[in-house]
């Protein structure tokens, strides 16, 4: 199984970074669907080729897709709305940096399991069902707050040249990202192991 091939950012993030970030959302959305579908095949008895494909669609996105998706945030939104030190928005904006650990950590639970099914080995239903229960509230929680409150923050906030910006450097840093991935999949290159990003977390107003 292939499990780390991303999504590519949309050719509209050439020209502002956001189109990208709502389009991992719309991806990651279908993604949880699939999720829940894949606990009832499994629950039915289903454990085929075509399971087994659509349990390592899902690995690859929420291993690679997701977690370079909160790296964009965590590079390009939440700081600038931390900036303009508006009490509300940088509330939300900890809350959905508490989001990402919860999230990662879930997934951290939770990949194990839908691993074993993309590679044909059996898994544990119950734990699966109610990780993945828990892991989809989280997740739908989190993207309506982004998307009904912070982009359109962020989107104020930033000019043009700077969503522009976004955009460029987003694209550029999932192009070596996936190049560097390809070199570990051919054994060009040795897995280092992941650690969090050196990006820093924006902090609470004093």
């Amino acid at each position: 199984m292939n499990a780390m091939r991303a999504t590519p950012i949309p050719p509209a993030a050439r020209a502002d970074g956001f189109p990208a970030l709502d389009a991992c959302h719309r991806k990651t959305l279908e993604m949880l669907d699939d999720l829940s579908a894949l606990v009832a095949e499994l629950e039915r008895g289903e454990q085929d080729a075509a399971t087994r494909a659509h349990a390592a669609r899902i690995a690859a996105h929420f291993s690679t897709t997701t977690r370079e998706h909160h790296e964009d945030e965590e590079r390009h939104v939440f700081p600038v709305l931390v900036a303009s030190g508006q009490p509300d928005v940088v509330q939300a904006v900890l809350r959905l940096q508490q989001d990402h650990d919860w999230l990662e950590e879930d997934w951290f639970d939770l990949a194990p399991q839908v691993q074993a099914v993309a590679a044909g080995r059996r898994c544990d239903i119950a734990a699966l069902r109610d990780g993945s229960a828990a892991f989809t509230a989280l997740y739908l929680d989190h993207i309506a707050l982004e998307e009904s409150f912070i982009y359109p923050q962020a989107r104020s906030a930033m000019d043009k040249a700077e969503r522009r910006d976004m955009g460029r450097e987003m694209a550029a840093r999932h192009r070596a990202e996936r190049a560097a991935r390809r070199q570990i999949d051919s054994g060009t290159i040795s897995m280092a192991p992941q650690g969090h990003s050196d990006t820093q977390s924006p902090q609470p107003l004093q």
